[in-house]
């Protein structure tokens, strides 16, 4: 695949499970979109009955609270939705609907790695039209007592660089830096899966939270040791997830990132947040486009209009 190219899916993919917070059913199908689309969420099963669509772009986000959520509970949300934009940007899928039956994605195995096998198994495939970038500029940084999180300037790519440091001896401080590849994220980061601490279960009960977790989906930290039975899939697991999430959060950009990503004892909040002080200033950022495809494409194909997260930019 011409990395020049916007992509999509070739194909529907259906996958279905629980959320993790909510515990509920719910089903998604991810669709192929046109140039220009974005990711968007087509929200079904509303009491109302009236479907909505949602961008998926930090403008549209109203909780970042162990999960990112875009939308409104009253006229629709959907939460957790962090794995797979992680997915859609680890593999560079550009242009996708999602339709969800309720407002929690599923949580699957706590990875992004079932959604990248349901991507591969359907194909990616270009949409004629060439890609844009978001080009940072500037350096921008946001801080939260000792935690922080920033982008910069590099000449090419998207690296990110994510530490991590926990209290907890089984979990401890740990990094990961690595560009941002497909072959990478498909190596590295997809099946690393979402944790919390065993101690913290009733708190998030009683708060709502982490309803539908489970050892078949979360990695279950103890006093002194990872409570799953079949341990950790990665040594360093815990900030290879974290890594995930801020993949998945910076997807919210609505375009792809050209810059660097470095973030200290980060979360949803935070990287959603230093793409807020990005587009805070215009003189932060570029639009960049590449160079069209050599062949003769019909403008109807370019889908010439305005994306759909143009005017938040």
């Amino acid at each position: 695949m011409r990395t020049n190219q916007q992509t999509t899916l070739k194909g529907p993919a259906v996958l279905a499970g629980i959320g993790v917070h909510s515990g509920n059913p719910v089903e998604i199908t991810l669709r192929p979109a046109p140039a220009n689309h974005g990711i968007a969420f087509l929200r079904t099963g509303m009491p109302t009955g009236n479907d909505r669509i949602i961008k998926a772009h930090h403008a549209c986000v109203s909780a970042t609270e162990l999960c990112t959520v875009i939308g409104d509970v009253e006229s629709g949300a959907v939460a957790t939705i962090e794995h797979l934009m992680s997915a859609f940007y680890g593999l560079g899928i550009d242009n996708a609907l999602v339709e969800i039956d309720g407002p929690e994605m599923p949580i699957l195995d706590g990875s992004a790695l079932p959604f990248v096998k349901a991507m591969d198994k359907v194909g990616i495939a270009a949409c004629g039209a060439p890609r844009r970038w978001i080009k940072v500029l500037r350096p921008v940084r946001i801080e939260i007592g000792r935690a922080f999180a920033e982008l910069r300037p590099i000449d090419r790519g998207f690296r990110l660089d994510v530490e991590i440091d926990f209290e907890s001896p089984v979990i401890g401080r740990s990094r990961k830096a690595m560009d941002l590849t497909p072959a990478a994220y498909r190596r590295e980061i997809a099946g690393a899966r979402t944790f919390g601490m065993m101690k913290d279960v009733e708190r998030y009960w009683q708060a709502g939270f982490a309803l539908g977790a489970s050892l078949e989906n979360t990695v279950a930290v103890g006093e002194t040791a990872v409570v799953n039975p079949e341990g950790l899939r990665y040594p360093d697991e815990f900030v290879r997830h974290k890594f995930l999430d801020a993949v998945g959060d910076l997807a919210l950009a609505g375009l792809p990132l050209q810059g660097g990503y470095r973030s200290f004892c980060g979360g949803h909040r935070m990287n959603v947040g230093v793409l807020t002080a990005l587009f805070s200033d215009r003189a932060n950022y570029a639009i960049v486009e590449a160079q069209a495809p050599r062949r003769e494409t019909a403008l109807s194909e370019l889908g010439l209009g305005l994306a759909a997260f143009a005017g938040d930019l």
